[in-house]
């Protein structure tokens, strides 16, 4: 009687389906390591950076710009650098934990920071503010405020489309703690405003890849 002997050359079902969960465990173990440590991907969910951001674009952070930190709690592990004036910058938003803004860096630790009828002043000079929009149908008292002294190791942050923007001017300075990272450039882009229009329309292809200045 011939017996069948099995083809030792031939993967178990057990062992093919351990080889695709330690691939799957890699992969995700890697993307958790990336969106950690490297690059975390934002969406932009209201119009307060017009027009370095639209509403609907998706922006790349680079986690590590402001140096390495606890992805569970972001405390700073490794200090790499510092946010300078006019960085686009992504953090936790001081008054809801919950919650990231994106804003653009104006007045660094030790600044302090005044504005008179939309002139920005900082540390008494008059400064340009070239990323600086406003809306000429909306007298806002918002363009004077100050003086404000900005505590170490805290952050003045405003949004370029300064007349439709919550920033520090209403909830104070940033402290350097909640920071998430420098935003980078723009992965993709989509009106996300007008449903009607077909999907050529509202993709904004222009916008993708564009480096954020």
């Amino acid at each position: 009687m011939n017996e069948t002997k099995p083809d030792l050359t031939k993967p178990s079902m057990g062992r093919i389906l351990w080889e695709y969960a330690q691939a799957i465990i890699l992969a995700v173990v890697l993307a958790l390591f990336v969106r950690s440590f490297i690059l975390q991907a934002f969406q932009i969910p209201s119009g307060s950076m017009i027009p370095t951001f639209l509403e609907g674009d998706r922006v790349l952070v680079t986690k590590f710009s402001y140096g390495i930190r606890n992805p569970f709690t972001n405390h700073t592990w490794f200090e790499v650098g510092l946010p300078e004036r006019w960085d686009v910058v992504v953090f936790i938003y001081p008054e809801d934990p919950a919650k990231d803004f994106v804003k653009r860096v104006v007045g660094l630790p030790g600044d302090t920071v005044t504005m008179i009828d939309g002139q920005l002043y900082i540390n008494g000079v008059k400064t340009e503010d070239p990323h600086a929009r406003y809306d000429p149908a909306v007298p806002s008292v918002s363009r004077t405020f100050g003086p404000i002294k900005v505590a170490d190791g805290h952050y003045f942050m405003m949004g370029d489309n300064r007349d439709h923007s919550s920033d520090s001017r209403f909830w104070g300075t940033v402290d350097i703690s909640r920071l998430r990272g420098k935003a980078w450039r723009l992965y993709w882009s989509w009106d996300s405003n007008d449903p009607d229009k077909i999907f050529t329309s509202r993709l904004r292809s222009g916008r993708i890849g564009q480096k954020i200045e």
